[in-house]
């Protein structure tokens, strides 16, 4: 058994106020998809500008944001929002959803797309391969909260995590797997499968159906939400059940983009 690392989830202290690294992580997943961004509009023929790619950034940042937070309020806990609505502001006590994040991006790359000229896919297929950095980025803060925790478990390298809920008992650290698999292998895997000239829609396709294959991989090691528990009998869980439908869709895009290759 390992042990798990007490980190302060506040990383500064400034008077009252305080920056937690939860909040911290975002900011590197922004900054690194920013950055990235950048360096491929800078190629020649990208049709990409670095200015568009700082608008795109800024309005994803929205998306992400608004759409977590509300995917989380709808899917995971609406009974208690319901009698509590001030509380759907209060991010700070967490609460995001990665399906609803993902939500609220496409609807910012569908206004994107209609403000530039652009079609939607071309927007989605350039920002594709730099989200799982942002998702490895958002799992450690996970790690780093204690929260997410995995099943109880005796292999090696399973953790003890703070907190009453998680108990006494050493479990998976899920939220490792899901930064690795959901962050530095998919991450990889985008970067060298977009590197070169691609159907449109099959960058997109490809995160779709990486992200809903990892994620429904780590979910038989992740611990399921308190409030929800197992749904449909003792192994299925809400993540499971948002990300087949994504999974599915992103077979059908890979499949479309070489049987029918768009012009844009």
């Amino acid at each position: 058994m390992l042990i798990y690392p007490h980190i302060d989830p506040v990383a500064l202290h400034f008077g009252p106020l305080s920056v937690r690294w939860y909040g911290l992580m975002y900011l590197v997943g922004f900054a690194a998809a920013w950055s990235l961004g950048r360096m491929r509009a800078a190629r020649p023929g990208s049709g990409w500008t670095r200015e568009q790619v700082d608008d795109l950034i800024a309005w994803g940042m929205l998306g992400v944001i608004l759409g977590a937070r509300l995917g989380y309020v709808l899917f995971y806990d609406l009974p208690v929002y319901l009698d509590n609505p001030a509380e759907v502001f209060m991010i700070w006590k967490g609460g995001m959803s990665f399906h609803g994040g993902l939500l609220g991006v496409l609807a910012c790359f569908w206004l994107f797309a209609r403000k530039t000229g652009k079609t939607f896919f071309e927007v989605s297929d350039f920002i594709a391969p730099f989200v799982p950095i942002g998702l490895c980025a958002g799992r450690i803060g996970n790690f780093i909260n204690g929260e997410l925790w995995g099943r109880v478990s005796d292999v090696p390298w399973a953790m003890i995590f703070p907190g009453f809920e998680a108990g006494p008992y050493p479990r998976h650290p899920s939220q490792l797997y899901e930064a690795t698999l959901e962050g530095l292998v998919l991450f990889a895997i985008m970067f060298w499968f977009s590197a070169s000239p691609r159907p449109r829609r099959a960058v997109s396709g490809l995160f779709a159906l990486g992200y809903a294959s990892a994620r429904i991989t780590v979910e038989f090691f992740r611990e399921p939400d308190a409030q929800l528990g197992f749904l449909f009998g003792n192994w299925l869980t809400m993540g499971m059940i948002l990300s087949l439908p994504l999974g599915l869709l992103g077979a059908w895009l890979l499949w479309s983009a070489y049987r029918r290759p768009a012009a844009a």
